[in-house]
């Protein structure tokens, strides 16, 4: 576990793929326990650690995931959360290029509960929810795009199924369209940044987080660099 920042109140750490936040069907630990964990171990702490979710990652997923130290902390990040007062930006690689090099996507999803899969709509339909991003492209390798995509809402799988609506699928991810998996079961989707207020001390937080160790992330992640 990579720890990007820590204060009293707060802290953010790099989630691998293959690391569920939270406890679910398959017994594995999840990334929660293994923050408590370290805090545990850090400060000496005999009896539970308070730790808790403020936004969660899809497991495929990897980057920036932030839980509270403490209870004020929590409930007031879950506001923000819910109030999208919080900037995230996302890396993207996708084999097939956007039509447009940037662009704003709006559509509408609705969530199957059944196949926990979001299916995306030009226009509204009952019980759809509007969802907003803005992505641009900002590398390129010989076979695929990397695209950087910033958030206006917070919807299920919305970059995964938005991307897929615009015929250009994350690397990996089948069950958006992808033409195959990744070798480790990781879609090619990073939390690369997160920016906030700090929800007690009101400062700025701004935090990056790596890229995995994989062959084309370091060539795309050299190609962002020559460009910028």
């Amino acid at each position: 576990m990579q720890v990007l920042y820590e204060d009293n109140h707060i802290i953010i750490v790099n989630k691998a793929p293959s690391e569920i936040v939270q406890g679910d069907k398959t017994g594995d630990k999840p990334l929660l326990d293994i923050v408590k964990d370290y805090l545990k171990v850090k400060y000496n702490k005999p009896g539970n650690v308070f730790c808790g979710v403020t936004h969660r990652l899809d497991r495929p997923t990897s980057g920036v995931v932030v839980f509270a130290k403490t209870s004020k902390a929590l409930s007031r990040l879950n506001e923000m959360f819910k109030n999208n007062e919080i900037d995230k930006t996302y890396w993207a690689i996708v084999k097939k290029l956007p039509a447009k090099a940037e662009a704003t996507l709006t559509h509408y999803l609705i969530k199957n509960e059944r196949t926990n899969k979001s299916t995306a709509y030009d226009v509204e339909k009952p019980n759809t929810k509007k969802a907003v991003l803005h992505y641009k492209v900002i590398a390129q390798s010989q076979n695929y795009h990397l695209l950087e995509v910033d958030l206006e809402t917070g919807r299920h799988h919305q970059i995964r199924c938005q991307l897929s609506k615009i015929g250009s699928p994350i690397k990996g991810d089948l069950k958006y369209g992808a033409e195959r998996s990744n070798l480790d079961g990781s879609i090619s989707l990073h939390a690369r940044k997160i920016s906030f207020v700090h929800p007690v001390s009101k400062e700025k937080i701004e935090v990056v987080a790596s890229t995995p160790e994989d062959v084309l992330w370091k060539a795309l992640l050299e190609s962002v660099s020559k460009i910028r």
